[in-house]
């Protein structure tokens, strides 16, 4: 049984689900404060936050929501390094479709013990990540850390491509 439809995680679960709509909001308030200021310090930090629903995501079993934090991570990471005008407003469009995805998983955990996302062509939906994965291949930190290896930096891409193969896009 997985912990999203055990009743003794129930407590947990809600918990969960309520820290993460608090955490939505101040990523869309970041992603709306980003498209006025274009700072890429904000999608760094975008990164650091959406990382948090990330780990809890996972410890809950719920693995879905956690690959797609670590795909919103992983781009504004990437994207916060880019000067391309054109893609970083693609970029933003992206998080806030990731948002969007999150945030109704996140009420269909709380309503049904699922992460589904009814009505979304998530088909679509991946091709744009798939899209942007192509876009970031030239760049090697995904993160903000300073002391990155040289092994490290060669599986970033491949990391997204690794995160985008366990959502079977």
């Amino acid at each position: 049984m997985s912990m999203l439809s055990d009743p003794d995680m129930l407590e947990v679960i809600e918990d969960f689900c309520a820290e993460s709509e608090k955490i939505y909001s101040e990523l869309e308030e970041m992603l709306e404060n980003y498209e006025e200021s274009s700072d890429g310090k904000i999608l760094e930090e975008f990164g650091q936050v959406i990382d948090r629903i990330m780990g809890a995501a996972k410890s809950i079993d719920a693995n879905l929501t956690g690959v797609y934090c670590e795909l919103g991570k992983t781009i504004s990471y990437k994207a916060s390094q880019s000067m391309d005008k054109a893609l970083l407003d693609i970029v933003t469009a992206v998080l806030f479709d990731t948002i969007d995805i999150l945030k109704i998983m996140n009420k269909n955990i709380i309503k049904f013990k699922k992460e589904e996302v009814p009505g979304f062509n998530l088909e679509a939906f991946a091709t744009r990540l798939r899209w942007l994965a192509d876009k970031f291949k030239d760049i090697q930190r995904s993160s903000v850390s300073i002391a990155v290896t040289d092994d490290k930096q060669l599986k970033d891409q491949k990391s997204i491509d690794d995160l985008l193969a366990d959502l079977g896009l």
